[in-house]
């Protein structure tokens, strides 16, 4: 069985600090003739934390981003966004920097402002288990990232036992939120029999804005806005509504120990509002299909998959952002279009050498093809009267191998050694501006040699030792690579305003990109302490401090002249970096009165410290000392959690950014629901005092206003993007 430990505590014993541990031991699966045919699988390394069905299902009605369904995981903090596309961090690496498969597909985001990540193509109420690895990470979970490795999953498929007949089953349920009048609805169906199953999930959410405990500026009249103006309040957070929708259809052929399974997928975000970007999501579209193989052999398992996914997706000003500018107010809006394409192809197998050894092979290949185009606008001679071509015909193509072995040598010993060889071959297309105020970078881009191969290679070493029930020591030594994004190489102009136009960092700078970008290649040791109860389910630790030493981090330098206190037009550069820290977790059960319940103890810290070595400057969206308590009180089907969250003032802030300071902040939480069979009530207050907070990885709010201009003053440089004040949750699901 696989070992593992879910996002837990830290006892009561070690450190006063309580957190999110299971209430209950899971229950020992007996093996059936099935799984004795098939072959053994050793486990991968304990340093994975799993949320499965019971974790996720009371965080469902709290958030519409999938993304924060991982907040409570030790080494995980999320870089703020629009209301469903939050960056997960995993040990303060961010972004394309972290492996993000959802289904078994590796997506990629196609905006320039990183509107659509992965997790945003998946809503929280499709997900059935999700699984972080930090720290060491095998080379057979995948490459071309330096930070950690996530995974995703929609439910899997269902199928009727035998002489049964058909199964039918379904799920419907609802949530609102009372802070920004957040409100959806999701349902599911599954019609099998003992070797086809179909299924339909779909959902849908939508928000307004929502608004800060206190006013964290001044009140506004929104003039020349698409439509028409209107009266933004002090504590309102600009651009922060959104609307989506997702469905979903999977096909699952079942044959002895052989699974075929197809998934359709489409989502429609008709907007979705950014309080940290110059732009708004004004429409995106995404359709997905993925077809995979699993079967089961007496010598091991074998997994085929091929998929696609094809973005469509806009830009423009939203309604808080001013649409109608010129000395003239007749030049309306600025679109950006973008359409993305990811094929991807995956075949693994593990193979059982002995009982002992364990080999893993396998290869990957993804397809990924990006343009990127702003339509010219009518009476602007900035702007017309050619398309402007970001990215044109942008590809980017990786193959990889790989293989890892390993060896379980006894009962107290584990090893796991692997390499991944990368291969990624890069190009773009010529390109133009608006017009001939563009041609001088133009010109220099396109007299460049844009083709670029990168040959990378990833290895990983671990050991493992548990001397005894319910202690496991763990440690070992990664090397990890990373080749440039499509826009980080292959932005290109140095105009104010196409450089703010290019901004996936969210702190309102500028950027361009270089083309001779190195890969980042990230060194990282790690040990993990991993100590509870034989049981399981008295009392559990676990400890992960680790270290990163990242040759050719690709950070920023000024353009010019960095001027502080305001937003600036900054180069992507390679630099070294580091980074260091401990993630600490655990959970206690304190005891249980007749007649009144069980009570635990949960708890995770995080801290994390990130330094570009090259210019001695810190690194930029690294999370302060955090950490999340909770005391969990459960009778009968009723759960209920008293919940604080603590974290200290950033000040370690990056100076080539400018990034703005917060200070540190407590919140508490208050949560209940009552879980049956057939149906769950959810129940909460969401920072139940109404604190003011800034979010520390926020970035800067450019809500509102004249967002063209890097300085302004209808809503300047200095203002963090607040978090959200007090909110009323409720939410239900009824299975039949």
């Amino acid at each position: 069985m696989q070992q593992h430990f879910r996002p837990g505590t830290l006892a009561l014993a070690v450190t006063a600090l309580f957190v999110e541990a299971p209430a209950a031991a899971e229950t020992p699966q007996v093996m059936d003739e099935v799984v004795i045919k098939a072959a053994r699988i050793l486990p991968l390394p304990a340093n994975a934390e799993i949320l499965g069905s019971g974790d996720l299902a009371g965080k469902r009605s709290l958030v519409s981003d999938s993304a924060q369904l991982l907040r409570d995981i030790p080494g995980v903090a999320l870089s703020g966004a629009g209301g469903v596309s939050s960056l997960p961090v995993v040990h303060g690496l961010a972004d394309d920097r972290n492996r993000i498969k959802v289904d078994g597909m590796d997506l990629v985001s196609a905006c320039g402002n990183h509107m659509n990540p992965p997790l945003s193509y998946i809503d929280p109420t499709h997900v059935e288990d999700a699984r972080v690895y930090a720290g060491i990470i095998p080379v057979s979970l995948g490459g071309d990232s330096i930070g950690g490795v996530i995974i995703v999953n929609s439910k899997t498929a269902r199928f009727a036992q035998a002489g049964d007949g058909l199964l039918t089953s379904g799920e419907l349920g609802g949530f609102y939120r009372s802070n920004g009048d957040a409100h959806g609805v999701h349902a599911s169906a599954t019609l099998a029999s003992e070797n086809l199953s179909v299924s339909y999930q779909g959902s849908t959410a939508e928000s307004d804005n929502y608004r800060a405990a206190k006013e964290f500026k001044p009140g506004t009249l929104a003039t020349w806005t698409k439509d028409g103006s209107h009266w933004i309040d002090g504590d309102e957070v600009g651009s922060s509504a959104y609307k989506t929708e997702n469905h979903s259809l999977g096909v699952a052929l079942r044959n002895d120990n052989h699974l075929v399974e197809l998934k359709v997928g489409f989502q429609h975000i008709p907007y979705q509002g950014f309080p940290n970007q110059h732009m708004d999501m004004t429409d995106n579209k995404s359709t997905q299909v993925n077809l995979g193989y699993t079967g089961n052999f007496r010598w091991g398992t074998l997994r085929a998959r091929v998929y696609e996914e094809a973005t469509r997706h806009k830009m423009d000003f939203g309604p808080d952002k001013l649409y109608w500018y010129g000395a003239a107010h007749n030049v309306a809006g600025m679109p950006m279009d973008t359409k993305g394409r990811t094929t991807g192809a995956a075949l693994s197998a593990d193979i059982v050498l002995s009982e002992r050894d364990l080999l893993r092979v396998g290869s990957e290949y993804q397809r990924y093809r990006l343009d990127d185009w702003w339509a010219p606008v009518a009476n602007s001679a900035m702007m017309s009267p050619n398309n402007f071509w970001n990215i044109n015909d942008g590809q980017r193509d990786r193959f990889d191998v790989f293989a890892e072995w390993e060896a379980q040598w006894n009962s107290e010993w584990m090893t796991l050694a692997g390499i991944r060889s990368s291969t990624v071959k890069m190009d773009a297309g010529t390109v133009q501006g608006y017009n001939a105020m563009y041609n001088g970078d133009a010109n220099r881009f396109n007299a460049s040699d844009r083709s670029k191969n990168d040959e990378n290679v990833d290895l990983s070493a671990l050991v493992r030792y548990s001397p005894a029930a319910g202690r496991t020591y763990e440690a070992g030594y990664s090397r990890k690579t990373r080749s440039p994004s499509l826009y980080e190489r292959y932005t290109w102009s140095t105009n104010g305003m196409a450089m703010t136009m290019n901004n996936w960092l969210n702190d309102g700078n500028g950027y361009v990109g270089d083309i001779n970008l190195k890969p980042e290649v990230a060194h990282t040791f790690a040990f993990t302490v991993d100590l509870h109860q034989a049981d399981g389910n008295s009392w559990g630790v676990k400890a992960t401090p680790y270290y990163t030493r990242v040759d050719n981090y690709i950070d920023a330098k000024c353009r010019t002249t960095c001027t502080a206190n305001r937003f600036n037009y900054l180069q992507l550069v390679n630099r070294d970096a580091r980074l260091y820290g401990l993630d600490l977790s655990g959970f206690t059960a304190l005891g249980q009165i007749e007649g009144i319940g069980s009570f635990t103890g949960k708890g995770v810290i995080g801290y994390v410290k990130g330094r570009n070595t090259s210019s001695d400057d810190d690194l930029y969206n690294i999370m302060p000392l955090n950490a999340r308590l909770a005391l969990e009180h459960r009778i009968g089907n009723w759960t209920n959690t008293v919940e604080g969250v603590l974290v200290r003032a950033k000040n370690d802030v990056s100076r080539v950014r400018n990034e703005m300071k917060t200070a540190g902040y407590g919140l508490l939480n208050l949560r209940s629901s009552y879980d049956t069979r057939h149906y769950r009530i959810d129940l909460g207050l969401e920072n139940a005092l109404d604190k003011q907070y800034d979010l520390p990885l926020g970035g800067a709010y450019i809500g509102q206003g004249t967002t063209m201009s890097l300085n302004r003053p209808d809503a300047p440089y200095g203002i963090p993007v607040p978090g959200m004040g007090r909110s009323l949750y409720a939410g239900f699901s009824v299975k039949f």
